[in-house]
């Protein structure tokens, strides 16, 4: 696992990045202390298509535009 100091991190900010998307861990430290970890975000397990929760919705309210009482000064 690769350490950079915060001056060469900001310098070379896309290439770690870079590095970090293809499964490195990067770590950038202050005073040769490891202070944060550059880890690429995990993606979502399957891609998202319209109308996939379609019958997950069981009960809708008849009143759901209605005000709820007392938050009348609110609007």
């Amino acid at each position: 696992m690769p350490q950079f100091n915060i001056a060469d991190a900001k310098a070379h900010l896309s290439e770690l990045v870079q590095k970090a998307l293809l499964g490195e861990e990067i770590v950038i430290a202050r005073d040769n202390k490891p202070q944060v970890r550059i880890v690429p975000i995990g993606r979502t397990a399957q891609k998202r298509t319209p109308g996939s929760g379609k019958g997950q919705i069981l009960f809708l309210a008849k009143d759901f535009d209605a005000i709820p009482e007392g938050f009348e000064d609110y609007l």
